[in-house]
């Protein structure tokens, strides 16, 4: 009733999500590939179906005892846990015997000495609430989504300062356009890297010139960089990920020296016109860094000024003795980070 699936069967992990409704590009292999490269764990496709219920799920495993703080301090491959990719994911259940669901899923989970796991629900589908009754779940800030259902209500949506910001843009002679070449992903790379220097971004958050061959690779027909230009150069570029109705503003970044010229708002709305065109019903911009109501997310909000979405995470621990021992291992008390153990 679970069956497993690694990137070594590609074929019919993405055959398995395209059959549910609600999927989204964080569920597809070539989405996860892209954050293996970037040594975010060993992705994995749950997928469990008894016959009345059925449900998928992709996680990134990874062993603990590979990270830098446990290093030489723990024996590999006896310790591991499992997170959403980067973006959103979590349970997709489609039917009603989610108690069956769980218990064989956690069962799994504990005989291959997974501690615990980390979910970061998807805000539109809202995936969260078919697992209130199993993992620790919070709500944390709000996420904008765009309404991409007609030109007009995308327009109509925009803030007034907005639609000022891209008049102005269009006024100074900066133009948007999109595709997928890797010139424009060498243009990209050095764009967003100057944008992380700026705002003292974490290591994390540099990606090497294999994650973006990936994208150009393996995202073919799920991404597309949108790049806004000035008397020929390069100023500001984004990516936006995609499938199954769903469009998703992934990473960005802009030069400085023309941030006041708003080429990333002409880029925003000439990516939800384009979303329009192309049959995606909404556009998820996200929310503020770490979720917090902040500059990023006040901007977002200048995007759309209908209803917003909340963004939840859940938290399961499978073993608690051995999470407390990896706590008590590093020392850490009262840590709000999950799991402690990776503060």
């Amino acid at each position: 009733m679970l069956s497993v699936y690694t990137l070594e069967d590609t074929e019919k992990w993405d055959a398995i999500v395209h059959s549910f409704h609600d999927y989204d590009v964080y569920w597809l292999s070539c989405y996860v590939k892209t954050f293996q490269v970037h040594g975010d764990g060993d992705p994995i496709l749950f997928f469990y179906d008894d016959g009345s219920t059925r449900g998928i799920n992709v996680v990134m495993m990874r062993d603990i005892a590979t990270s830098a703080p446990f290093k030489g301090n723990l024996e590999e491959n006896c310790y591991f846990d499992i997170a959403t990719p980067y973006g959103y994911g979590g349970w997709l259940i489609e039917g009603e015997n989610v108690e069956k669901l769980f218990q064989t899923y956690f069962d799994w989970l504990e005989i291959n000495n997974i501690i615990c796991e980390f979910v970061r629900f998807h805000p539109l589908v809202k995936n969260h609430e078919s697992c209130r009754n199993f993992y620790d779940i919070d709500r944390l800030g709000e996420v904008v989504r765009m309404d991409l259902s007609s030109p007009e209500v995308i327009w109509e949506k925009l803030t007034s300062e907005n639609r000022n910001r891209i008049r102005k843009a269009i006024k100074n002679s900066v133009h948007v356009q999109h595709g997928n070449f890797p010139e424009i992903y060498v243009e990209f790379q050095r764009i967003y890297n100057a944008t992380m220097d700026r705002n003292k971004a974490a290591n994390y958050y540099y990606f090497d010139q294999t994650f973006y061959e990936t994208v150009l690779n393996e995202l073919t027909q799920n991404s597309q960089i949108f790049w806004a230009e000035k008397d020929g150069d390069v100023i500001a570029a984004s990516i936006m990920i995609f499938a199954n109705e769903h469009l998703n503003f992934h990473l960005s970044g802009s030069l400085e020296e023309y941030n006041a010229l708003a080429p990333n708002n002409l880029i925003m709305y000439n990516a939800a016109i384009w979303g329009y065109e192309n049959g995606y019903k909404s556009f998820l911009l996200g929310g503020g860094v770490g979720s917090k109501d902040d500059t990023l997310l006040r901007y977002k909000k200048t995007f759309y000024k209908g209803e917003r979405n909340h963004f939840f995470i859940g938290k399961k621990i499978i073993s608690t003795e051995k999470y407390n021992y990896l706590v008590n291992l590093r020392g850490i008390d009262n840590s709000q980070f999950f799991p402690q153990y990776r503060v």
